[in-house]
C-alpha cells in the first residue's frame, strides 16, 4: 500500500512538472497592432442612438421598444455608474472637456458645450458622433428612425416582439414586476403596427393576423430600410421557442382573440409558433433576426431564461436555415455556450454591451475564445444608449468602442505570442471583427 501511494505521488509530481499552468490572460497589447486596429472604420451591429432633437422639439421616445423607466431600482455594474471617471475621457474626446473631475460647475460647462455642438451640427450631429467614434455605420435599434439617422451611416433594426404577444397579457403582468412595465410597451407597439397596417382590430383568425399584420408589418419595415428585426423576448419570457404545431396555434388564437386570459402553457405555444413564423418571414425578406441574450436589466430579470442554448431548437429548425440569427450581446455570461452555437451555418454573435459591462482584459478572454473557434461569425457592437444627459449614447458609445479596440488588441496579441497566428492574420481578424463580417452578413457596400 505504501509503495502504491509513493508511486501515485511520483506520477502526480511528474504531471505537475510536465503539464503547463493555465494560460494567463494577455495584459499588454502589441503597439503596432493597437495602431492598426485604431484605424479601422467600424460597423456597429447594435446600438440605440437618439435622433437629433432641436430646441423646443419633443424629446426622442422611440430609441427602444422597452425603455427601462418605470422599473423598480436595480443594481448595475460599476462602469455604468454615471460617476464612473472613465466618462471624463469621453467628454475630452467628444466635447473638449478640460477638467479631471465631475464637479457640478464643470458638468454645467460640459452640457453647455454639448448643446452648442448639437446646435451647430443640427441634423448632422448623429453622423458627427460616429466620426468621433471611428464608426462608419451604426445599426440603430429603434421603434422608428428620425432626424439625422440617415443611410448609410445609420441602418434600422426594428422591434418585433409585439407581433408575438397579441393576446391578453394580464397574467404575465401579474407574474413579474418587470413584466408589468414591459408589456405595456409591447401592447402600445402592437397597436401602432395595427394602425400602420390599416387594421382596426385583431383579425378573427390566425391566418388573417399573419397575413394582414405580421407579414404586412415586416414587409413595410423592409421597404422602410430595416436590415434586421430584433427580439427582446428575454425581457418578457424565456428563450425556449419550441416547434409548435400550426393547428394548436390556430386554436388558441381563435379562442382568446376576442377576450379572456390564455393559460400560460397555451399562450407559450402560440408565441413559439409566432416566433418561428416571424423568423421565417424575416429570412424570406433577407432581414437578419437579432435576439437579445445577456444578463439584462431589472430586479426580476430571469438570467436563466436568456441562456442562448435555449435557442438551439430554433437554430436547428431546417425551415429556418435561410434566416441568419445574431445573438446580440453574445449571451453574456454564457459566452462559451454562444461559441458552440456559432458552429451553425446561420448563427452569429456580437459582443455589444460586454463592451461596457466588462473591462478590456476580461472582454479579451471572451474574444479570444470566439476567435479561436469561429472568427467569421464575430461582430463588433456597442449597445450605446443614454444613461443621463451628461452620459448619453455618445459617451456610452465612446467607452464601448474604446474598450472593444483595446480588448481585441489584447486577444490578438496573445494569439500572436502563442504562435497561433501571424501579425498579418491578426490584422485580418481585427478587420473581420470590426467591419468585414458585418459587410458580408448584411450585404453592405464598403464605404
Amino acid at each position: 500500500m505504501k509503495n502504491k501511494v509513493a508511486l501515485l505521488g511520483s506520477i502526480f509530481g511528474l504531471l505537475v512538472l510536465t503539464v503547463p499552468p493555465p494560460q494567463a490572460a494577455q495584459t499588454t497589447a502589441d503597439p503596432q497592432l493597437v495602431a492598426e486596429i485604431a484605424k479601422i472604420k467600424a460597423i456597429d451591429n447594435h446600438a440605440h442612438p437618439l435622433r437629433f432633437v432641436a430646441e423646443g422639439d419633443k424629446p426622442d421616445d422611440e430609441y427602444d421598444a422597452l425603455p427601462l423607466e418605470g422599473l423598480e431600482p436595480f443594481a448595475s455594474k460599476p462602469r455604468l455608474n454615471p460617476a464612473n471617471p472613465e466618462y471624463i475621457g469621453a467628454w475630452r474626446a467628444l466635447f473638449g472637456y478640460k477638467h479631471d473631475d465631475m464637479s457640478e460647475a464643470h458638468l454645467k460647462e460640459l452640457m453647455a458645450a454639448k448643446q452648442r455642438v448639437m446646435r451647430e451640427r443640427g441634423d448632422g450631429y448623429p453622423a458627427w458622433v460616429l466620426d468621433q467614434l471611428g464608426i462608419e455605420t451604426m445599426f440603430a435599434n429603434r421603434v422608428a428612425m428620425g432626424r439625422g439617422l440617415q443611410v448609410p451611416r445609420y441602418r434600422w433594426v426594428s422591434f418585433v416582439d409585439a407581433l408575438m404577444v397579441p393576446l391578453n397579457n394580464e397574467a404575465a403582468r401579474r407574474s413579474n414586476p418587470d413584466y408589468r412595465v414591459f408589456y405595456v410597451g409591447e401592447d402600445k407597439l402592437l397597436k401602432r403596427y395595427l394602425a400602420e397596417s390599416k387594421v382596426a382590430a385583431l383579425p378573427a383568425t390566425l391566418d388573417e393576423y399573419l397575413k394582414t399584420v405580421v407579414t404586412a408589418t415586416l414587409e413595410r419595415q423592409k421597404r422602410d430600410g430595416a436590415v434586421a428585426v430584433k427580439f427582446e423576448a428575454a425581457y418578457l419570457r424565456s428563450l425556449d421557442f419550441d416547434d409548435s404545431p400550426e393547428s394548436g396555434a390556430r386554436r388558441i388564437y381563435a379562442r382568446y382573440v376576442k377576450g379572456g386570459e390564455p393559460p400560460a402553457v397555451e399562450y407559450k405555444l402560440l408565441q413559439d409558433y409566432l416566433f418561428r413564423y416571424i423568423a421565417r418571414e424575416a429570412g424570406r425578406l433577407a432581414m437578419a433576426v437579432h435576439i437579445h441574450a445577456i444578463d439584462g436589466a431589472g430586479s426580476f430579470y430571469k438570467q436563466s431564461g436568456s441562456n442562448p442554448l435555449l435557442l438551439e431548437a430554433a437554430f436547428n429548425d431546417p425551415g429556418l436555415r435561410k434566416t441568419n440569427f445574431v445573438i446580440v450581446h453574445g449571451g453574456y455570461p454564457f459566452t462559451r455556450q454562444t461559441a458552440s452555437l456559432m458552429s451553425k451555418s446561420n448563427v452569429y454573435a456580437d459582443f455589444s454591451a460586454q463592451t461596457f459591462l466588462l473591462y478590456p482584459r476580461a472582454l479579451s478572454e471572451v474574444l479570444r475564445d470566439w476567435l479561436e473557434s469561429y472568427p467569421d461569425k464575430v461582430l463588433f457592437g456597442t449597445d450605446a444608449f443614454g444613461l443621463t444627459p451628461e452620459v448619453g449614447w455618445e459617451e456610452a458609445g465612446w467607452l464601448a468602442v474604446t474598450t472593444a479596440r483595446q480588448a481585441l488588441a489584447l486577444a490578438l496579441t496573445g494569439m500572436m505570442n502563442d504562435g497561433e497566428i501571424t501579425r498579418d492574420r491578426a490584422i485580418e481578424l481585427a478587420r473581420m471583427v470590426m467591419r468585414e463580417n458585418a459587410i458580408k452578413l448584411y450585404g453592405l457596400k464598403s464605404q
